[in-house]
């Protein structure tokens, strides 16, 4: 089991960078060529929050850099993190608050993380993708400790067709029906998930296997 929620988390962290990209780096792009137009006053706007969404992902980058590094202290990296969202343009400071709670969780500060996953999942001013991102990570790291109907209530909104990560969340609740003893519904709902054309190839994958051990 421990594996299927490490291949979960790698899924949910290949889509955070991949719509990372896709949201900041066209702004970034277009603001930059806005400037190089000269369009007056409202030109030296743009280049004004060009230069502020560049110095942001400069230190995002720098500090992601050092996390990464080896013998980094996590914790310290976690602060860092959480420090750089006080003055951060808005997608950065919710990435930056996803990254600290990764890392908390990381180095087992569960509850910090469950509490900064809270707060992104919670923030009406945060893209849905982020906040849906957040909640997910929350139901992922509290698998071992809360209720399975807590888990059930946090995921519902989650699961529509049309909501971001909704194959992932799928997912989940297949496996709280499974830690909530419920082998039969569990089974099932891998192996609609498995059928599923719309979902991820690599969900899908899992969600088959899975389904095939729960039926033998």
């Amino acid at each position: 089991m421990p594996d299927i929620f490490d291949e979960v988390e790698e899924d949910l962290r290949a889509e955070r960078a991949r719509k990372f990209w896709l949201r900041f780096s066209t702004p970034i792009f277009a603001a930059l060529l806005l400037v190089l137009a000269g369009v007056g006053g409202w030109q030296g706007w743009h280049w004004y929050q060009t230069r502020q969404q560049t110095a942001a992902a400069t230190a995002f980058m720098a500090a992601h850099r050092a996390a990464e590094a080896e013998g980094a202290d996590l914790a310290v990296m976690a602060t860092r993190f959480e420090a750089l969202t006080a003055e951060a343009p808005e997608g950065y400071r919710v990435i930056g608050l996803l990254r600290a709670a990764a890392l908390k969780a990381e180095v087992g500060d569960r509850d910090a993380a469950l509490a900064l996953y809270d707060r992104v999942a919670n923030d009406t001013a945060a893209d849905p993708v982020y906040r849906n991102l957040a909640a997910l990570m929350w139901v992922l790291r509290s698998m071992d400790t809360a209720a399975p109907p807590v888990l059930t209530a946090r995921l519902a909104p989650l699961m529509s067709p049309e909501a971001p990560f909704s194959a992932s969340a799928r997912e989940l609740a297949a496996l709280v029906q499974l830690k909530a003893g419920q082998r039969d519904e569990a089974r099932r709902s891998f192996e609609a998930l498995a059928g599923d054309v719309t979902a991820p190839q690599a969900i899908r994958d899992r969600a088959g296997r899975v389904a095939s051990g729960l039926a033998s």
